[in-house]
C-alpha cells in the first residue's frame, strides 16, 4: 500500500510539471494507484465484506451519470463553475492535508468527528465530498473535449486520462468511506 501511495504521489507530482512525460508516466501511475486502491479495498472488505464491490458499482454509476449530464449539457462547464469546483477541491485538499499532518505529528487528526465517525454531520460531509468529486468529472470531460477541439498534442491524451483516473479513484475512495459510515 505504501509503495502505491508514495510512488503514485511522486509520479503524479512529476507529471504535473512534465506533462510531456505523461505517455510513459500515466501507465506507471495507474499501476501504483492499483496497488494502493487494491490494498485499501482489501482492508475495507475485511471489515465490511462486499463493500468494495458496492463502491465500484456506485463509482461506475456516478461516472456514467456525470458523463450523460455533461454530454447532454444538463450542466454546462462554465469558467465560473470551473472556478468554484477548483476552489472547493483545493479547500478539501488542504483540509485533508492538515488532518494528515496533525495525525502524523500529534497522533490524532483534527475534526475526526467530521471525517471518520458515523454521525449525521460526518455522513453529510462525505456526501458533500462525493458530490464535489462527481463535479470534478465534469471538468475532466470538458478538458478532454476542449483538447480534441484544439487538436492538443498526443501526450495530452495520456495526461487527460491521468486526470480522469485521479478523479475516479478519489470518487471511489470517498464512496468507500461514505458506505462504511452508513454501515455503522
Amino acid at each position: 500500500m505504501m509503495i502505491g501511495v508514495f510512488g503514485g504521489l511522486a509520479v503524479a507530482l512529476v507529471m504535473m510539471f512534465k506533462m510531456k512525460w505523461a505517455t510513459f508516466l500515466a501507465p506507471v501511475y495507474a499501476i501504483l494507484e492499483g496497488l494502493f486502491v487494491g490494498s485499501v479495498s482489501a482492508i475495507y472488505n475485511y471489515t465490511y465484506p462486499g463493500l468494495p464491490i458496492q463502491a465500484v458499482a456506485l463509482t461506475l454509476l456516478v461516472t456514467l451519470i456525470m458523463f450523460l449530464i455533461y454530454r447532454y449539457r444538463i450542466i454546462k462547464v462554465t469558467s465560473k463553475l470551473r472556478t468554484v469546483v477548483v476552489v472547493a477541491t483545493a479547500a478539501i485538499g488542504i483540509f485533508y492535508l492538515i488532518q494528515w499532518l496533525t495525525y502524523s505529528i500529534g497522533g490524532s487528526a483534527i475534526a475526526t468527528s467530521l471525517t471518520s465517525e458515523s454521525t449525521p454531520l460526518s455522513i453529510g460531509f462525505s456526501i458533500l465530498v462525493v458530490g464535489l468529486a462527481a463535479f470534478n468529472l465534469l471538468l475532466n470531460f470538458d478538458t478532454v473535449e476542449k483538447g480534441v477541439e484544439m487538436r492538443a498534442p498526443k501526450y495530452m491524451e495520456w495526461y487527460s486520462a491521468f486526470g480522469l483516473l485521479v478523479t475516479i479513484v478519489w470518487l471511489y475512495l470517498e464512496l468507500l468511506r461514505l458506505l462504511s459510515k452508513l454501515k455503522d
